[in-house]
């Protein structure tokens, strides 16, 4: 059993909770926005430490990128979670920290979405006094601006000396004008893939996988087309505990997890990111593992629930405040 040891924000999300008729919901419930300052979440898993850290949150409109389902269904759904329509949505960055080795998982958005937009994850990584040049290996879970657009700024690598690990066909795909043109998908993700990873591809610290692979020590990489063709999942394992780094499986906590068939705008291939995400959140239930989320509310670490009707739910880990000797 994973045991929280640091000082940490966690914020509890009731996706996975019914109400009874009976209850009324106002739809427009006030969404409380404040600025928030940057700052980092622990949790040991086995002798590791993995810290999660803010990039910020974009207001993202879930009538326009959900499909499967309907505006008023979205909106029955985010009402019974206290939300309206625009969704705040989080994007989170997560730390290894190993003997020898920084490891980032996913850089957020860097200057992709302009101001006020994300791009806060280096200001989040200062305020643990980690600097750019310290991380030595980068894990993309995929290469869409959310997750890669960190590792550039003003077309330069911002992660100096990092080795950049990234699914195999993430760069097959959208290095290849062709697939554009077959696939119809949008031609600013192929944009960004190239913008981001060709200053890595070009120092030659770019280190492509493919199925299942141990990339480091203790951390296993798995493809997992859908999101997009080089999707990936992270897992961590210490001492009989681990934590996988799920990527894009979920954007939108209130609607997606009691409806897990509903996709986004942003899959790549509909039918298989709506597979991959039953199967790992029915695997992630099975198996009690801990998950770590990037857009899910800030942390995005915590547990997958069995729901009802086919559906799931999610259970940050607790929010501790103690000495970590004393929560022996």
């Amino acid at each position: 059993m994973l045991t929280v040891k640091k000082l940490a924000l966690s914020t509890l999300i009731s996706s996975a909770l019914l109400l009874y008729p009976s209850l009324q919901v106002l739809a427009n419930t006030p969404q409380h926005v404040v600025e928030q300052q940057a700052g980092g979440y622990r949790v040991q898993v086995g002798d590791i430490i993995v810290t999660s850290f803010t990039d910020g949150s974009v207001a993202q409109d879930l009538h326009k990128l959900l499909r499967r389902t309907t505006p008023q269904k979205i909106d029955a759904l985010l009402a019974k979670n206290f939300q309206t329509n625009p969704a705040e949505v989080s994007i989170n960055a997560f730390l290894i920290a190993m003997p020898g080795h920084k490891i980032l998982v996913d850089t957020g958005s860097g200057q992709l979405f302009g101001p006020g937009n994300g791009g806060r994850l280096i200001e989040s990584l200062a305020s643990q006094g980690i600097k750019p040049q310290d991380i030595t290996e980068i894990l993309l879970t995929h290469v869409h601006s959310d997750h890669a657009g960190g590792l550039v700024k003003d077309g330069k690598p911002v992660f100096s000396n990092a080795r950049v690990f990234v699914g195999k066909p993430e760069i097959d795909f959208f290095f290849n004008e062709d697939n554009q043109k077959k696939t119809g998908y949008g031609q600013n993700y192929f944009d960004v893939a190239q913008k981001t990873l060709k200053p890595y591809l070009d120092a030659g610290k770019v280190v492509p996988f493919s199925g299942t692979s141990e990339i480091l020590p203790g951390i296993t990489g798995t493809v997992h087309p859908g999101h997009t063709p080089g999707s990936a999942f992270y897992t961590l394992a210490s001492k009989g505990e681990k934590i996988t780094f799920v990527g894009d499986i979920i954007h939108a906590a209130a609607v997606q997890f009691p409806q897990p068939d509903v996709t986004i705008t942003y899959d790549e291939d509909q039918n298989k990111a709506a597979r991959v995400r039953e199967e790992a959140f029915a695997g992630f239930v099975r198996n009690k593992d801990l998950v770590a989320a990037p857009h899910l509310p800030f942390p995005g670490i915590g547990y997958v629930t069995k729901g009802e009707n086919g559906g799931y739910g999610w259970v940050p880990v607790t929010y501790t405040n103690r000495d970590a000797s004393s929560a022996e």
